[in-house]
């Protein structure tokens, strides 16, 4: 397996959208309470004393909706300070991105990932559970306003779920070919919302990938990012097409992550439940960071190999938190 140095934090577990393979409809969802998160000086103590002396180096901030997050700004600029952090990025749905995308960028935040599942307002609002005034809008306001700061790579995430927008590909994919954007399809997961995954199932990788094939052609992109993306070009395109194939084609072997919840559980895997580290009871109870560190060293070295198809070995039974609680 590759070298694990990356940590992707989930600074929330709260949302203001409720999507489909994230936060199920009718499924209740028990919020973290305020004194359960992860406090800005518990996150930078475990950055500090023991993620990055353990080797981890690239950090995404994460949610629910990492923007929800009080004081974020000064979070960010307080892990993109810290002179071994070589790279700091988030993952954010966009609706309260426009107003602080230039503050996000002038705190360190280089790289940013906006989910836009649709560009129909309609089917937009359908699938973040969107009752009432649209949302898509805002969501696209954030977008050219991250991209007028200068985020680059500026990525748009796309979960494709058949019979909902799986039709929009090519108009989706036809996004990078004028600017500098670069669309991620990924293909739906069955974690927290197996009953909408059983009834709809998923999207390959290679489908889509042919579709945008027979339109336009489609060759390898020299440039690779440091995630599981298989990533492609139309020809003469600005942007690129990445292809997160978690269903289809198991990219374990790449893997160089492990998730931090915003109450403070280190998941050695998405797919792992049962290999999980509470570091904020033990930060709390006076446990020292030297502990920790070893703690950590000894989950890194045992990290699994877990997925989708080996999945039963990584959980008890059901998994107990959705996407929004892990973090994604």
């Amino acid at each position: 397996m590759n070298q694990v140095d990356y940590l992707r934090i989930s600074l929330i577990d709260r949302c203001n959208f409720r999507c489909q393979y994230c936060m199920p409809e009718g499924s209740e969802l028990d919020y973290i309470l305020k004194q359960q998160l992860l406090t800005d000086e518990e996150l930078l103590t475990l950055v500090q004393e023991v993620f990055i002396p353990v080797g981890f180096r690239q950090f995404r901030l994460t949610g629910g909706e990492p923007l929800l997050r009080p004081r974020v700004v000064d979070l960010v600029g307080a892990i993109a300070s810290l002179p071994q952090t070589q790279d700091l990025s988030m993952t954010t749905n966009g609706f309260l991105l426009a107003p602080i995308a230039q503050n996000l960028y002038d705190a360190g935040l280089r790289r940013i990932n906006i989910s836009l599942d649709s560009l129909d307002p309609h089917i937009f609002d359908q699938i973040i559970g969107s009752h009432g005034r649209s949302r898509w809008q805002q969501v696209w306001d954030g977008i050219q306003a991250a991209y007028r700061v200068g985020f680059d790579p500026l990525k748009l995430n796309v979960v494709v779920i058949p019979g909902v927008n799986d039709h929009e590909i090519l108009d989706l994919a036809a996004l990078t070919i004028d600017k500098q954007w670069h669309v991620r399809f990924i293909e739906f997961m069955p974690i927290g919302n197996g009953e909408l995954f059983g009834d709809r199932g998923w999207v390959s990788s290679a489908e889509l990938r042919q579709q945008i094939r027979d339109r336009w052609g489609l060759t390898e992109a020299q440039v690779r990012g440091c995630g599981p993306a298989d990533v492609f070009q139309i020809p003469k395109a600005k942007g690129t097409l990445g292809f997160i194939s978690q269903m289809s084609e198991c990219f374990c072997d790449r893997c160089n992550r492990m998730r931090l919840s915003a109450d403070g559980w280190l998941r050695p895997c998405l797919l792992n439940e049962t290999g999980q580290l509470d570091l904020k009871t033990s930060l709390r109870s006076g446990v020292s960071t030297h502990q920790l560190r070893e703690q950590v060293r000894h989950l890194l070295a045992i990290k699994p190999e877990i997925n989708y198809k080996g999945r039963d070995s990584g959980t008890t039974g059901v998994y107990s938190r959705t996407m929004s609680q892990i973090g994604g």
